[in-house]
Formats: C-alpha cells, sequence, structure tokens
C-alpha cells in the first residue's frame, strides 16, 4: 500500500521529491487535510502550523526547516520504518 505524505503547499521540491520515491502526496492547506496522511512535512515556520499539533493526525510531523529534499525523504522513510 502507498504511503500518503501530507506536504505543505510551498515546498514543492519536496512534493516532487517525495512522488519520485513513490510516495502518494497531499497537499496541506488546512488542518483536515492531513488526516489520513501517514507523515506530514511542515515549513516549521510557523509553531503550530495550521492546527496539525493539535491532534488532528497520530501522524508524525517533520519540519522541514533547514532541510534539503533529500533529508526529507530520508527522514519519512525513517520514521516510516520506525511505525512498523
Amino acid at each position: 500500500m502507498m504511503k500518503k505524505i501530507g506536504v505543505e503547499q510551498s515546498l514543492s521540491n519536496v512534493t516532487s521529491a517525495l512522488q519520485e520515491k513513490g510516495y502518494e502526496v497531499i497537499t496541506l492547506k488546512n488542518e483536515h487535510d492531513a488526516k489520513g496522511c501517514d507523515c506530514c512535512i511542515v515549513t516549521g515556520q510557523d509553531t503550530n502550523v495550521m492546527g496539525i499539533q493539535n491532534t488532528v493526525t497520530p501522524a508524525s510531523i517533520i519540519s522541514a526547516e533547514g532541510m534539503t529534499a533529500d533529508d526529507i525523504c530520508n527522514e519519512v522513510e525513517e520514521r516510516l520504518n520506525r511505525q512498523h
């Protein structure tokens, strides 16, 4: 089953990198978009990004701040592997 990754709109390079690795990528426009995601990537520019930290989703939340698209892909894979 393909893993669903939520990515904030402004992180288009991360979206492309994750799609190349075979993930289903959902654009996060509001907190409801995070429902059903296995992992969410946020910019980290807001301490309470879109309300996701209010337990809208049990998914791992990764802050993209200071990370390259490759760093983020590696972090996603690591966290998804830990969930199993």
